[in-house]
């Protein structure tokens, strides 16, 4: 056990994806480097995976790995920060155990060679942990290797699937379903489903309709491009219980399963998927710190964590500010990263307060889109969707993330050229 305590004042991240590495990039950009005594700050970014991967890219990337650039999908993190002064930052691959708001430390599990616990006095902190899937296929539960792993067990499986089940009826679900039933099945065209599919996907969902964000013509015409590629959806059912138990998990990802619902249909299927929503990772956090949901309770209009002490933050899925989307963890990232910098000056004791009363007054405030914007691709060639509460056309959602998930517009959230201008 370590504990770890420099001279400088250590600006902590936790987490490796969207939210964590944009925050990194932004504050190296545009922050640290305009502080007093700015070589006495150091950005340290603790990640439980080497790897980012664009996460909205796992329905299709679970089929198989020709369908992406292996390397666009999966991105080294410490080599995107090799740009900065060495000094400058610092990546941990590990993960937070424990945060001590009241002493102002967090417990970190290293990943490499010997796991050891090494605690960090943090001068601030930002939460960027995310949140985990139900289903291992969907998501960096662990790392790129264990994600991998699942995958490959999964296509093992696949050629002799006949009855696929989905549990959810969010975008994960649907988009999954999409791309399992063009791949087993091809896509019919005209008006009407596939009336034989060589294999039964079925998608479960406790709602009235699919894609419960996007209005009912928007769903009423996904479940149509669904039928066109074999899937059949299920409505007002919840699945109530799996046997085995913690099948579609990694315990038992590729079992046959019998999923019951809560009407008392019994249904049997050769592959079963959970996709129903998503766990914040939060385990590490106080209950003091939590919202009802799980995620952080989060100051809506600053990012900040207001019970936990000055200089603390959340951002992305882990915190309740905002529906989880990327586009809103884009948008907060100027907001949380200007608010901070506000925070270091007035946290500094010296004559670098002159740069604050020079700004404007006040914090900068986050105001979240709420319009209607959700698109959600259905195989290779179609989608539904909408944007700025503009509702788009199939090939309009293709263009913008069906043609590679969103991978057109990461590698420059990744490498840090998103983040080259102040905004």
């Amino acid at each position: 056990m370590a504990h770890e305590k420099a001279s400088q004042k250590d600006i902590v991240i936790l987490g490796g994806s969207y939210g964590g590495v944009s925050t990194a990039h932004y504050l190296l950009k545009h922050v640290t480097p305009r502080l007093p005594h700015r070589t006495s700050y150091q950005v340290i970014l603790v990640s439980s995976s080497f790897q980012a991967m664009c996460r909205p890219a796992c329905p299709r990337a679970l089929i198989s790995d020709d369908v992406f650039p292996q390397e666009k999908l999966f991105v080294d993190i410490p080599q995107a920060f090799e740009q900065y002064p060495k000094d400058s930052f610092r990546f941990i691959h590990g993960t937070a155990t424990q945060l001590n708001h009241t002493n102002r430390t967090v417990s970190i599990a290293t990943a490499v060679g010997n796991i050891e616990t090494i605690h960090i006095e943090y001068h601030a902190l930002v939460i960027a942990t995310g949140s985990s899937t139900p289903s291992p296929l969907h998501g960096l539960n662990r790392d790129a290797d264990s994600l991998k792993t699942s995958w490959i067990e999964f296509r093992k499986a696949l050629p002799t699937a006949s009855h696929i089940i989905i549990a959810g009826g969010g975008p994960a679900g649907i988009e999954t379903a999409g791309e399992l039933g063009e791949y087993l099945n091809g896509r019919k065209g005209g008006w009407f489903g596939l009336s034989s599919p060589k294999v039964s996907i079925t998608v479960v969902t406790a709602g009235s309709k699919i894609l419960p964000a996007l209005r009912p013509t928007i769903a009423a015409k996904a479940e149509e491009y669904l039928a066109a590629v074999g899937v059949t959806v299920i409505k007002n059912a919840r699945v109530k219980s799996v046997m085995p138990m913690g099948a579609g998990t990694d315990s038992a990802l590729t079992s046959e399963t019998t999923v019951t619902l809560d009407n008392g249909k019994t249904l049997e299927a050769d592959l079963y998927i959970p996709a129903t929503g998503t766990t914040p990772n939060t385990k590490f956090i106080h209950e003091s710190l939590l919202a009802a949901d799980g995620r952080i309770n989060t100051n809506p209009t600053t990012l900040r964590v207001d019970e936990a002490g000055p200089r603390v933050y959340a951002i992305g899925d882990v915190a309740n500010y905002s529906p989880p989307a990327i586009h809103h963890i884009l948008e907060a990232v100027p907001v949380l990263c200007t608010n901070l910098k506000r925070d270091l000056l007035h946290a500094f004791d010296g004559n670098g307060i002159g740069e604050l009363r020079n700004t404007t007054a006040g914090d900068r405030i986050f105001k979240p889109d709420m319009r209607e914007s959700q698109l959600v691709p259905i195989g290779k060639s179609k989608g539904v969707g909408a944007a700025m509460g503009w509702a788009l056309p199939s090939y309009a959602v293709w263009a913008i993330k069906g043609r590679d998930y969103w991978l057109w517009m990461l590698g420059p959230v990744w490498s840090g050229r998103h983040w080259v201008k102040e905004r």
